[in-house]
Order: structure tokens, then C-alpha cells, then sequence
């Protein structure tokens, strides 16, 4: 005798979004872009996957989707200070590229602290994130780089994934996908720059050396040192956080009584600002006594007197190129050509009016 409530009709009702991609013979990723309508699917597919949908009888259970928490179309972003342009434009551009998707962006600071770092990826998995985007430098700690690939793992394993933008992979096995810059070519350049204008005792300013950042910007200025026969001199390597008051302070406690130079490469343009404020307050001028360089090519650059030299980061397109990469389908029954996991972005420096060659000697940081 048949046990009352469980007809085919009843069974086909049960069906998963598993079953209705094995059936049609896709990913469920595939399955989900048909039923959300969030991502371009060949026709074919399509037709293939709604008809597996309507033969198995699936349902959408938009009450039990909610309750379970599925993807509220959401991308998260963790920086370290939303009010840093660095951060702030790089933000935009995932912002823009998310809400061009009908996704929602979330944003999280974390103040420089990995283990808020990553309490926060944890959280944005909690909200079924579709993508939690890490973005600027990062510490080289076993435990926090251990405890990052197995977030990572996690994500990938609910249909997530976590960008890494403006920072070092965390090895192979890691699930996650990575939007470069050449960090330490654009310092190469700079260096370079400040050297043919026939500066041998260039001043670098800011950047905590733990952090990736502020390692690969070093190696850069150091490996254009050496490409010119020039020593470097531990005393013109002056670390500190990428802030206006460091920039600041130590400018002033230097031309108070440090190591002579000629000219400044500031690791970020918001160090070259506090710098600028320091050698004008000395009266030390710029270019004429001292030449001064900076990083990231914010608004700031622009808007010194005299007009900062810098290197340009495409900050804004590294978010967007976060998102996409994130967002971007692994199936082979996809239309489009799939990018890479790993997309790398060009720098190049800007001239404007803070550098001219050495003016006042070795000594002409001096008041």
C-alpha cells in the first residue's frame, strides 16, 4: 500500500540544485547564473538546465534560501582605512564594478590588525559574500598566512572566492584568484628618474617594513641603486607608517640632524605631503634644494606646490579587476573566454615640477 504524501510529484518537489545540474549535466554554478540571471550563459545551457528544472519538477524555496542565508549578492572588500585614497579608490572601483552586476558592496576596516583581517572574512561568509576582495600589503606570518589559505578553502567550498588585490599570493594550494601591480618596478622607475637628474643620496621615507607593501617599493629603489653603482646607505632608509604626520615628523627631526640627502623618495604621495609641509616650514625648497618623489598618484600629488612626481597606480581598475575576477564563471559550458587567476596591472611615473637636479651639494637639505 502507498504511503500517503509520497507520490513522484512529491519526490520531483525534493529536487536539489545538485540534482538539476547532474541531470542537465553542468555545474550547480552554472545552474545558479540561470535561476539568478547574474551572468551570461549560453543559450543551449540554458535551455538545457530549464528543462531539467521543469522534468525534475525544482522549485525555488525562496523562504527556506533566506533562512538557510544563500548569496544576498553581496561583495565584501577588507581594507585598512577607508579614508586612505590608496584604499578608498581601489574600493570604488570594486564598488562600481559590483553595482554594475546589482551587487551590493560591503566594506570593512580593519586598522591594520590581520586577526581583524581576518574576523572579518569569517563574517563576510557568514553574509554568503560571492567574493570577499583583500586589498594592500600584508605581514609574512605562518600562522596568519595558515589561517588565510583555510578561509580561503572555505569560501571556495560555498561557491565563494577570496581576491587577493595589491598583495602576495599565499601558495598554489590556495583557492584564490589575485590582481597585481608592479610594485617594485614603479619604485625602480622613480629611483631611476631621481639618479639620471644626478641625485646619489636619495632619502627613502615611510612604509613599515613588515608589510609586503613597503618590501617590494624598497626593492625596487635599491635594485635601481645597484643598476647605477650606487651604495646604498642604511642611514637614507627611514621606515614608518604611510601617514601625513610621519612624513612630517621625521622630515623635520632629519633636517634637524640627520644623514645629508638631495633628494626624497617618499613611499607613498600622503608621506610626500608631510614631507613637502616639513621642508617648507625649514624653508628648504622643492626642487630648487631638495627634489621630492612620491607613490600611488592620488589627488594630493596634484594639488602640491610645487606639483609631485609620482608614480601612477591604476587603483581604481585593480578593484574592478578584483570583482571580475572574482565573479568570473570556471565552467566549460561558459560563452566566454575565462580569465587567468592571477591579472597584473602595469605603473608609470608621472613628471610634474618637484624634481630638478641636485642644486646646494651633498649638503643641501641643510637650513
Amino acid at each position: 500500500m502507498r504511503r500517503a504524501g509520497t507520490t513522484s510529484q512529491d519526490a520531483r518537489r525534493r529536487a536539489t540544485v545538485t540534482d538539476v545540474a547532474r541531470h542537465a549535466g553542468v555545474s550547480t554554478a552554472t545552474v545558479s547564473r540561470v535561476m539568478n540571471r547574474n551572468y551570461p550563459v549560453a543559450a543551449a545551457t540554458r535551455e538545457r538546465v530549464e528543462a531539467s528544472m521543469r522534468e525534475l519538477g525544482y522549485v525555488v524555496n525562496a523562504h527556506a534560501r533566506a533562512l538557510a542565508g544563500v548569496s544576498a549578492r553581496t561583495v565584501g572588500i577588507v581594507v585598512n582605512e577607508v579614508i586612505d585614497p590608496f584604499y578608498a579608490y581601489i574600493a570604488r572601483g570594486v564598488e562600481r564594478e559590483a553595482a554594475s552586476g546589482d551587487r551590493l558592496c560591503l566594506v570593512c576596516c580593519t586598522q591594520g590588525d590581520p586577526q581583524r583581517e581576518l574576523a572579518f572574512i569569517e563574517l563576510l561568509h557568514q553574509r554568503r559574500a560571492d567574493a570577499v576582495i583583500l586589498v594592500g600589503g600584508s605581514v609574512q606570518d605562518r600562522g596568519y598566512v595558515a589561517e588565510l589559505e583555510r578561509r580561503a578553502s572555505a569560501l571556495h567550498a560555498d561557491g565563494s572566492k577570496l581576491v587577493l588585490c595589491g598583495r602576495p599570493g599565499i601558495g598554489e594550494r590556495a583557492p584564490t584568484a589575485q590582481v597585481e601591480y608592479d610594485n617594485e618596478g614603479g619604485a625602480f622607475a622613480i629611483t631611476d628618474h631621481l639618479l639620471t637628474q644626478g641625485h646619489r643620496r636619495i632619502l627613502y621615507l615611510g612604509g613599515p617594513p613588515r608589510l609586503s607593501t613597503s618590501r617590494d617599493r624598497l626593492a625596487g629603489h635599491r635594485r635601481a641603486l645597484k643598476a647605477r653603482g650606487v651604495e646604498a646607505d642604511p642611514e637614507l632608509v627611514q621606515h614608518g607608517p604611510f601617514s601625513r604626520s610621519f612624513g612630517h615628523h621625521r622630515m623635520a627631526e632629519l633636517l634637524d640632524g640627520g644623514p645629508d640627502f638631495t633628494a626624497v623618495f617618499a613611499a607613498n604621495d600622503i608621506v610626500a605631503a608631510g614631507a613637502a609641509q616639513a621642508l617648507e616650514e625649514a624653508g628648504v625648497r622643492v626642487p630648487k634644494d631638495v627634489s621630492l618623489v612620491g607613490y600611488d598618484d592620488i589627488p594630493v600629488a596634484q594639488e602640491l606646490r610645487p606639483r609631485l612626481t609620482t608614480v601612477h597606480v591604476p587603483l581604481e581598475e585593480m578593484g574592478r579587476q578584483a570583482v571580475r575576477l572574482a565573479l568570473a564563471g570556471g565552467d566549460e559550458d561558459d560563452w566566454r573566454e575565462q580569465p587567468s587567476g592571477v591579472v597584473r596591472l602595469g605603473t608609470h611615473i608621472v613628471v610634474r615640477d618637484s624634481v630638478a637636479p641636485p642644486g646646494g651639494g651633498s649638503r643641501a637639505h641643510r637650513v
